[in-house]
């Protein structure tokens, strides 16, 4: 029986790269997005893509999209670790009771399984060491990363409750075309973009900050395996495994453009952890998946995007 698929927040970053991933494959994909979210490409006449917008929050419009759906991405967040701590009562709400309403609706439509994307740069908080496991301790120092673990936490519940299939993947950070370049995350499609129109590059902190970045690609594969996995294990790192500090980066696209950067170092964040790097062995033995895509390489192509990002010659 072929299967329908539910992305939430279908034409966000990730998204868009799981849409193009599943309907490359011959899936048909149902894509629901915000009010006035415009589309990323165009789609073809054989391409089988539904196209729903509403609001997340509304119980209507997230019963309307999960009808006659198999599996469901849920990729929808509504904050940033960043703006998280400002007013975390619209946090839980937004997610997390918005979330609760998604798994009644799933369950009582019949939904196979709930794919979802967690944070592995944040449900842990300070690491007491590197890589990070899936059974290191989870204390974030977020309320961003409280939100994904307690979301994570009740598709559990749901899981013993009511028999409704799940599957996380806790992230590390994503990078790639279609990024946005002018957000509050994302260093590097930020940091590439504001580089080749030579505008200083802003740091927090002294740039010693270490990350685990995987390219988008790479994290959609992912979530297409974690899809179709069929054993016992629900919880998996994604990330590359390898640490590069923000100055690494910084390294890294002056080596690409050939010439120095400019960088305007800033006091540091109190919710940046020092050093987040994902273990990933977990997801390399259960779900026969390991990042295709080097840094170096992701960054190529991130670069070639951003100079022509609609694919003109």
């Amino acid at each position: 029986m072929q299967k329908r698929f539910l992305i939430l927040g279908g034409t966000g970053f990730i998204g868009s790269h799981l849409c193009d991933a599943l309907l490359s494959a011959g899936h048909t994909v149902r894509l629901f997005n915000r009010l006035g979210r415009p589309l990323y490409r165009k789609f073809a006449e054989h391409e089988q893509v539904e196209l729903m917008s509403g609001d997340f929050y509304s119980t209507a419009d997230v019963e309307q999209a999960v009808l006659g759906c198999h599996v469901i991405f849920h990729l929808i967040s509504t904050t940033l670790p960043k703006s998280s701590n400002d007013d975390p009562i619209y946090d839980v709400e937004s997610n997390v009771i918005a979330t609760l309403r998604l798994l009644n609706a799933a369950r009582h439509s019949g939904v196979e399984k709930i794919v979802f994307v967690s944070s592995g740069g944040t449900v842990y908080g300070v690491p007491r060491s590197v890589p990070i496991s899936e059974t290191h301790p989870t204390n974030p120092v977020c309320s961003y990363g409280i939100g994904k673990l307690t979301i994570e936490k009740y598709l559990h519940l749901y899981k013993i409750l009511h028999g409704l299939n799940y599957c996380i993947l806790r992230l590390a950070n994503p990078f790639g075309e279609r990024q946005r370049v002018n957000a509050a995350q994302g260093a590097v499609a930020v940091f590439m973009n504001r580089a080749i129109h030579n505008l200083p590059i802003e740091i927090w902190g002294d740039g010693s900050v270490v990350r685990d970045y995987i390219y988008i690609t790479d994290i959609a594969d992912a979530l297409v395996k974690a899809a179709f996995y069929s054993g016992k294990e629900r919880l998996f790192n994604i990330g590359s495994g390898n640490g590069k500090s923000l100055n690494d980066i910084l390294a890294e696209i002056e080596g690409l453009l050939d010439r120095p950067v400019a960088r305007t170092y800033l006091p540091g964040r109190v919710f940046d952890v020092p050093a987040n790097v994902l273990d990933i062995v977990h997801a390399q033995k259960h779900l026969a998946w390991s990042p295709q895509v080097s840094f170096k390489e992701g960054l190529a192509r991130t670069l070639r995007w951003l100079e022509n990002p609609h694919g003109k010659d």
